[in-house]
């Protein structure tokens, strides 16, 4: 069950600061992950292969669902990604999957079907399109009934966004540029990090977390944002492939981003504000075509290129920046 903050409703919006289609959309239904009702899942099996009895025997599992954002209507297909251990991250191959999806306007699990891993330990569940909302699906593995759950967010055209870059922007350390992930469970965050991503919230935001850290940190990151930032774990995005090395390249990481806003984009997210710490954010968010006015860089590039300087923490700009920010143009909560 998530852990998560609780969130104001914000107040009425002013008419001066319009969605990108000029209407009004629903904000995000963080209410989901609190009121998530039981699962009756599938019946244990055995696993169809002796070696991954074992696998399952002596190993935790690190399984992770990839958030997908999508506009309204559209179908998605989701990825999940099944393995075992902390450090061989073994993956879990030719076994099956139960997919089930729960969310906004929804009384109970709906039966999405059953799934065989490929080699790569994957597999691929299409979901047709919804309402717009927030969706979990979640995914159990039939030998072991281990689970793991990832979340679809369903956005009218014009749902306003605020997007975090998150080492070296909410956490003190650069593990993105480092290439050392170990410890993020327990990375300390900046200085009034945690009170402006709220604050952002309660104002109707949807939050956007964007890192070129590797998938199979996604445990270990949605932990981060539950226990550390006292948010809900979603909207997560990693790097899909896990292909991006310690020795990857700044180019690499600013495609990386640089694509996915893009995809945030044509799935008609309006992303009103950014936040960065790296060149390659800054590169990133620019390409894409967010404005420098409104994007916010904290560390050794801050006001690069245009951009705006966050100075040591976040303390004064919460008073003076986020505070004054208006409402997000969203009904309900």
């Amino acid at each position: 069950m998530l852990a998560q903050a609780a969130g104001g409703s914000p107040a009425e919006p002013p008419e001066s600061n319009p969605p990108g289609d000029g209407g009004s959309t629903a904000c995000t239904d963080y209410s989901v992950g609190q009121s998530q009702p039981s699962l009756d899942g599938p019946q244990q099996r055995d696993f169809r292969h002796f070696g991954n009895r074992w696998l399952s025997d002596w190993y935790s599992p690190y399984h992770m669902v990839h958030d997908e954002i999508v506009a309204e209507q559209e179908a998605v297909t989701v990825i999940g990604k099944f393995d075992y251990d902390w450090v061989l991250h073994k993956d879990l191959e030719d076994e099956d999957v139960h997919a089930y999806l729960y969310g906004s306007g929804m009384s109970d699990w709906e039966y999405l079907g059953e799934f065989r891993t490929n080699s790569d330990g994957k597999v691929y569940v299409p979901i047709s399109g919804q309402e717009a909302g927030d969706y979990i699906v979640r995914m159990v593995v039939e030998g072991d009934l281990s689970a793991v759950q990832g979340y679809v967010s369903v956005r009218a055209a014009g749902h306003q966004a605020v997007l975090f870059d998150i080492d070296g922007t909410l956490t003190i350390n650069d593990a993105e540029q480092i290439g050392d992930y170990l410890g993020i469970k327990n990375a300390d965050a900046f200085y009034y990090a945690e009170e402006m991503v709220q604050a952002y919230r309660d104002k109707g935001y949807q939050l956007i977390f964007m890192t070129a850290r590797p998938y199979w940190m996604s445990s270990g990151t949605r932990a981060w944002l539950r226990e550390t930032m006292n948010q809900a774990e979603w909207h997560l995005r990693t790097n899909i492939n896990g292909e991006i090395p310690s020795t990857a390249t700044s180019e690499e990481h600013e495609r990386y981003k640089r694509e996915y806003i893009q995809h945030l984009q044509d799935q008609g997210i309006d992303i009103i504000r950014a936040y960065g710490n790296a060149s390659s954010d800054i590169a990133a968010y620019a390409d894409a075509g967010l404005d420098t006015a409104e994007t916010y860089i904290i560390g050794d590039h801050a006001g690069e290129s245009g951009t705006q300087a966050v100075y040591s923490d976040y303390a004064f700009h919460f008073g003076d920046v986020v505070e004054n920010t208006p409402n997000a143009i969203c009904q309900g909560q």
